[in-house]
């Protein structure tokens, strides 16, 4: 579950660095959730290709995130706006009301 996760997060921020038919085979069984033979069927390609290929999007996409951590410092962002929001339980109300309205902004923009 946890590759799916992180398969479908690196998709998300570095999906339109792939090519066309990268990209439409990657979603088919990431996001999809097709099976190799459903999509070689569907494609008319091999199960190993379909294989090969998704196994290279995903060098590619963790290449992608090796250099530029865009999904690392999303998550840094996101956990430190989760603590706002735990911090501001303490605050006066006033203050609680913008934090919170600020971090939440920040979390639906997300």
């Amino acid at each position: 579950m946890k590759d799916i996760y992180k398969s479908s997060l690196l998709y998300d921020f570095y999906g339109e660095l792939l090519t066309q038919h990268q990209k439409e085979i990657y979603e088919d069984f990431i996001l999809n959730d097709l099976s190799l033979g459903e999509i070689a069927m569907e494609r008319g390609i091999s199960r190993q290709g379909v294989h090969d290929l998704v196994k290279r999007c995903d060098k590619i996409l963790n290449d992608y995130e090796e250099k530029l951590h865009l999904i690392a410092r999303f998550s840094k962002t996101k956990d430190d706006v989760e603590q706002i929001c735990r911090l501001a339980d303490n605050r006066d109300a006033e203050s609680v009301s913008r934090i919170k309205k600020i971090a939440q902004e920040i979390l639906d923009n997300s």
